[in-house]
């Protein structure tokens, strides 16, 4: 049996939660899981898992054995991945998660200077704009809009503006919105956005005179992503918010108005978030530090040169 082999799936087991879910994350039959944690328990001696036809559970041992395998297999990776470095770029995989606009929008279309400058990496690029579990989905990190959650690491890497928009079409038969009174007063047609964890839609917000105003306008159609959410603004739905890179190229075109934009509500920090056993890894550094240029860049229009470091 390969025992560094049986000890990573016996971590990705106990991350995922289940031994279908570990065998899809590591791209292996179930069978060839099952049979790796029936042998490592057999050569340690003791039961690593409890095992029902509904679920499994870790026990007291390997809770234990997990902790001191999660840390070593961590440091091993990144000593591995440092040898690599210093025989030159960073190698290997990094799986990355954010949502779509943000994808779409700022990550892929320079995405080919990031490969140029470290062709060894090879990037999975996971798009939802669900709040994933790294840990347990094998994420390495995430791009999130907000950095609360105290067990990764968190650093803001962005502030992305926000607009306010509506389609010519629109426009040409309700009228348009002088200040944020006139949405409610004048019964326009909003495109919400609602949350996909909660279901909750999101109110508009406004900066008017050094105050936030916020505004919970009954919503002609909501969506939960946000591609969905330009596209309907795009259909002449009716009124949307979004950030503003995402519907800033088509009000360039002329497909889109801009509306209120003195009054839009303060930029929204973007942060790249990562378990702590991932902070010394090669590969994530690397993306890190091109993130950080990249992404407001890209957000701003900004031309970033496609050369190798």
């Amino acid at each position: 049996m390969d025992r560094l082999l049986a000890i990573r799936v016996f971590d990705r087991l106990v991350e995922t939660g289940g031994f279908g879910r570990a065998a899809d994350a590591l791209q292996m039959p179930k069978s060839t899981v099952t049979k790796l944690i029936q042998g490592l328990e057999r050569d340690l001696g003791v039961r690593l898992l409890d095992r029902t036809t509904r679920r499994v559970t870790v026990t007291a041992e390997g809770a234990a054995y997990y902790e001191h395998t999660r840390r070593w297999l961590a440091d091993l990776d990144d000593f591995e991945t440092a040898l690599n470095a210093g025989r030159g770029l960073p190698t290997g995989n990094l799986r990355v998660d954010t949502g779509g606009s943000v994808a779409a929008g700022l990550i892929l279309p320079v995405l080919p200077e990031f490969r140029a400058r470290y062709p060894g990496i090879r990037v999975q690029l996971g798009v939802t704009d669900r709040t994933v579990d790294l840990v347990s989905e094998g994420i390495d990190c995430a791009i999130r809009s907000t950095g609360d959650d105290p067990s990764l690491v968190t650093r803001q890497i962005a502030s992305l503006r926000w607009a306010f928009t509506a389609s010519p079409a629109y426009l040409a038969q309700r009228g348009a919105p002088t200040t944020p009174d006139d949405i409610l007063r004048d019964g326009h047609d909003v495109i919400g956005y609602f949350s996909a964890r909660t279901g909750r839609a999101l109110p508009l917000r406004f900066r008017v005179d050094d105050q936030d105003v916020s505004i919970d306008a009954p919503a002609a159609v909501q969506v939960n992503e946000s591609n969905a959410h330009t596209a309907s603004v795009l259909a002449g739905l009716g009124l949307a918010q979004t950030l503003a890179f995402s519907t800033d190229p088509y009000v360039k075109s002329g497909q889109l108005v801009s509306l209120l934009p003195d009054m839009q509500p303060p930029p929204l920090p973007v942060f790249l978030v990562y378990p702590p056993e991932r902070r010394n890894n090669a590969r994530l550094r690397a993306f890190l530090d091109w993130i950080s240029e990249a992404l407001p860049a890209q957000a701003a229009g900004i031309e970033i040169p496609t050369k190798a470091a």
